[in-house]
């Protein structure tokens, strides 16, 4: 091969190399302002995407602000409130169990709002605070239901409540159970609001209570409440110190109701 020949096929591949740095240029630069394409996704495909996020969002903020116990009547056409006995302590996952199960075999004609009435409290110890949330009433697990005619739990309701782990029987006599009062119901779902997300401090105690100091210096002192402080937890109580009364102020867990006999 002569020295021309190879000279021109030199050129060449230096021509063949130019295309392909270009577009190596062009892609990096596609990538940088538009990553989507590069991966092939398209700008509207990407837009439907964010849209349906933004609704599935917005679903589930309505779903999270949504009240059962507030936003809906207190009782409906044809169903009633009924009281159904459970295992201690098991009155949320009964509650739970039974609302899936329900949407699964499609009973939500029969069986409407399950609700486990809660409250949430804030302790203060040693200046560590502590959110619980208790039962208002354990053991006991509020439905609302339609019947047959004559009274009675459809069957296939009937079955699919009782063969739910830790349920008892409904309150009522057998197989006919007794719809709540309506002062019951009412006093029922203003207990079962959902929670506040910062609670006070519940306490038991009020201006002029006769209380004894369980901890402290003055351990076993009677003592006087003065006043009481929610937001903080304390309580001041006044004690007779050397035949004089002095404010003291202690936290609420420090103090019991009552004079204990020493």
């Amino acid at each position: 091969m002569s020295e021309t020949d190879n000279n021109l096929e030199t050129n060449g591949g230096a021509s063949d190399a130019a295309p392909k740095a270009l577009k190596r240029g062009v892609d990096a630069r596609r990538a940088v302002e538009r990553p989507h394409e590069v991966q092939g996704v398209s700008t509207q495909a990407l837009a439907d995407n964010r849209k349906g996020k933004a609704g599935e969002k917005s679903k589930l903020e309505q779903t999270e602000t949504f009240d059962p116990a507030t936003d809906l009547p207190m009782f409906r056409e044809g169903m009633d409130w009924f009281v159904l006995r459970v295992a201690s302590n098991k009155e949320r996952s009964v509650r739970q169990t039974l609302l899936r199960k329900v949407q699964i075999e499609g009973m939500e004609g029969f069986v409407g709002r399950i609700m486990v009435p809660t409250e949430k409290t804030k302790t203060l110890k040693a200046g560590k605070q502590r959110v619980t949330e208790s039962m208002l009433y354990p053991g006991y697990v509020f439905v609302e239901m339609r019947l047959e005619p004559d009274g009675r739990i459809p069957q296939d309701v009937f079955f699919l409540i009782k063969e739910t782990d830790g349920v008892g029987d409904f309150v009522g006599t057998a197989g006919r159970p007794t719809p709540m009062a309506a002062h019951e119901v009412e006093k029922m779902l203003f207990d079962s609001r959902k929670p506040e997300e910062a609670p006070q401090v519940k306490m038991e105690f009020a201006k002029g209570d006769k209380v004894t100091i369980k901890e402290g210096p003055f351990q076993n002192y009677p003592g006087e409440v003065d006043e009481v402080v929610p937001d903080k937890g304390l309580v001041r109580v006044l004690v007779t110190i050397f035949g004089r009364q002095a404010p003291i102020e202690l936290e609420y867990w420090q103090i019991s109701k009552g004079i204990d006999e020493v």
